[in-house]
């Protein structure tokens, strides 16, 4: 499950003021991002917190905690684990703690009552929290409120009625393509792990690949059947480059590593998009450097 953790993280890292509008669920106005807290050691009281966000609000300062859970929790169960996570996150930072657990399975996260309670007589604790399921959320209003930090997850949302899964998931593409980010390969990359929570990740790929490729670089000045040929090849060499780019950053959400970025020069030298479609499933499945790097000699035969 670390991919989708790594996934989740980045866009709330790279986001935070999108992840604190949900927290609000889009009313509250006037806070302000302060920081993202990712200590440089982490402790051990608090390695395990997802995304701790400081903000402040008319002056007085706070934290907006998400915790990002692809599938039910159950040893120990979720209510206990985010009791620990509020009360560490209240002792170690002093401040008062806004938790969320944001569920990203279509079935995870029902029976969660967002809450932790003991009831002892002269001895009850009771410790809330607020919990996101985002197969309940509606990921038409995401889409049009241009969210970039939560478009990623747009695929995990409910969709319109009036369109099926494949179409709503061609929907999130095209927008996620059309926000300007720094680095667009990796925040299509974090799509596609998020995505394959529910649609299977070649679906996704090929879709990405026709959607970023509608409008290839061509020369403009060329005869009609040579620039037909130069649109077709500019179209199948985008989508090489896509998808050799979307190898890496899932590489690198999966192993947790920018070692991957040594596989670009072998990836590079692939000029058949099947061989290229073929690693991507690689990528999303291998365990260690080792393994891709295995396969990647393999396909080099």
């Amino acid at each position: 499950m670390a991919s989708f953790d790594t996934a989740s993280k980045k866009q709330a890292e790279t986001n935070p003021e999108d992840f604190v509008q949900l927290c609000f669920k889009f009313g509250l106005e006037n806070i302000t991002v302060l920081e993202v807290i990712t200590p440089e050691q982490p402790t051990v009281e608090m390695h395990q917190a997802d995304t701790l966000i400081k903000v402040v609000s008319e002056g007085t300062e706070a934290l907006v905690h998400f915790e990002f859970q692809p599938v039910d929790s159950y040893d120990p169960e979720m209510s206990l684990r985010m009791a620990g996570y509020i009360i560490r996150a209240i002792e170690l930072y002093r401040l008062p703690v806004y938790s969320n657990v944001l569920y990203l399975g279509p079935n995870a996260g029902r029976n969660d009552p967002g809450k932790f309670t003991q009831n002892l007589e002269n001895h009850n604790i009771s410790i809330e929290y607020q919990v996101f399921r985002l197969s309940e959320i509606d990921g038409q209003t995401i889409l049009d409120l241009k969210l970039a930090g939560l478009v990623p997850f747009t695929p995990l949302m409910k969709h319109p009625a009036d369109i099926d899964a494949e179409q709503w998931l061609r929907r999130c593409v095209q927008t996620a393509d059309s926000i300007d980010v720094p680095n667009k390969p990796e925040y299509l990359g974090s799509l596609v792990i998020l995505g394959n929570l529910v649609y299977d990740s070649q679906t996704i790929l090929d879709i990405i690949s026709e959607e970023t490729m509608q409008h290839p670089p061509i020369v403009e000045y060329v005869a009609p059947q040579a620039h037909e040929r130069g649109r077709q090849q500019g179209i199948q060499q985008g989508a090489q480059e896509v998808t050799r780019e979307i190898i890496l950053e899932v590489l690198i959400s999966r192993l947790e590593t920018e070692a991957v970025s040594t596989f670009g020069p072998a990836l590079e030298a692939i000029d058949d998009l099947q061989r290229l479609k073929q690693l991507f499933q690689v990528a999303m499945q291998v365990e260690t450097l080792e393994e891709f790097t295995q396969a990647l000699n393999e396909n080099s035969e």
